[in-house]
This record gives C-alpha cells, structure tokens and sequence, in this order.
C-alpha cells in the first residue's frame, strides 16, 4: 500500500462550481507507524494533502450519475506543525510541499440511485491512477525520506465518499462531502 487518506471534496459557492479534495494521511508508506500522531486527525496530521480546483461534468445513464474530473494535480505536504482543519480547506496546502501528482487521464466518479425520494445515492466510489511529477527529498522523525523511493513513479487509488454533505460547509463553498481513498504505488 502507497497510503490510506481521508479528506472531503469541496464545491465553490460561484457561478462556475469548481471541485477540490484535501485531506490528510492515515498511512503513508515508508513512514513508521510511530512517527504519526496519533490518533490521526486533520489537526494533528504531519501528512495532507490538497487538489488544483478542476470543474467536472455530469452524465446520467438511468440509476448511475456520473462525474468527469479532467486531469488536473494534486500535492502532498508535509505539516511540521499541524494545523490543517476540514472548516479551513486551503489549510492543508500549508507546510513544506514534498510531491505533486498528476492524474493521468479523466476520473469517473460514480454514484447509484437508491430509489428514494428525493433521488439520493449513499456511496460514490472512483478509481485513478497519477504519475509523480515532482518530489523533493525531507526529513521526518529524524530519518531522511525521498516520495520518489518510497512511493516509486505513481499510484492508483481506489476512492469511496458519501452522498450526504457536511451541515454546514464551509464559509465560500457550497458543499463538503466526506472522503476516503487507499492507494498502491505503481512501478519503482
């Protein structure tokens, strides 16, 4: 396993709704287990990670709704003091930033149609790969670590999020959906 994040996708309040995902890391490998605080939370999270805003498009086919994510960049951060907090999204690009990561074509979100009224869906899920564009080698714990050995050319990851958004979102979005994802690296 590269990693196991948790995070939320986030919808801007404008005109044009751009989607965002930012999170944190419960696993990172070659990261002792030790070296995270623990419990992990998003405020006591060394590791986060934050998404360029990218629009998505829709498309429906009976009982699946679909998202189209184009492909866009995420980075990881590495938070020597943590401060990261889901109601402050952009707090999670703060720290040192130790990778980017590239999706390498369009994601396909989908979500089912439980039949209820109001049409609802309980779980989306999602699969992607992204090549590493860029890391820069860091010391945590007193160990030196470098993404592009730990972590090897890429990964896919496996995503699952809720249809339910978080009451209230943030102040300037207009949603927050709660998200997981565990990742395998791709080649060294």
């Amino acid at each position: 396993m590269a990693w196991y994040v948790t995070g939320r996708f986030y919808a801007t309040a404008t005109a044009t709704v751009a989607v965002a995902d930012y999170g944190y890391f419960l696993h990172l490998a070659g990261i002792a287990a030790s070296l995270f605080s623990g419990p992990v939370a998003e405020t006591s999270a060394h590791f986060t990670f934050a998404a360029k805003p990218f629009v998505a498009a829709s498309v429906s086919n009976g009982a699946l709704s679909l998202a189209l994510d184009p492909v866009s960049d995420f980075s990881v951060f590495l938070q020597r003091t943590p401060a990261a907090n889901f109601d402050d999204p952009a707090s999670f690009s703060h720290g040192e930033r130790i990778a980017t990561y590239r999706r390498v074509s369009m994601v396909v979100g989908t979500t089912v149609d439980t039949g209820t009224t109001p049409s609802q869906g309980l779980i989306s899920s999602n699969v992607f790969s992204a090549r590493l564009i860029d890391s820069v080698p860091f010391e945590f714990g007193g160990v030196g670590h470098d993404p592009r050995h730990i972590l090897g050319a890429g990964i896919t990851q496996f995503g699952t999020a809720v249809t339910t958004a978080i009451d209230p979102p943030p102040a300037g979005y207009s949603a927050a959906v709660p998200i997981t994802g565990s990742a395998v690296k791709l080649g060294g």
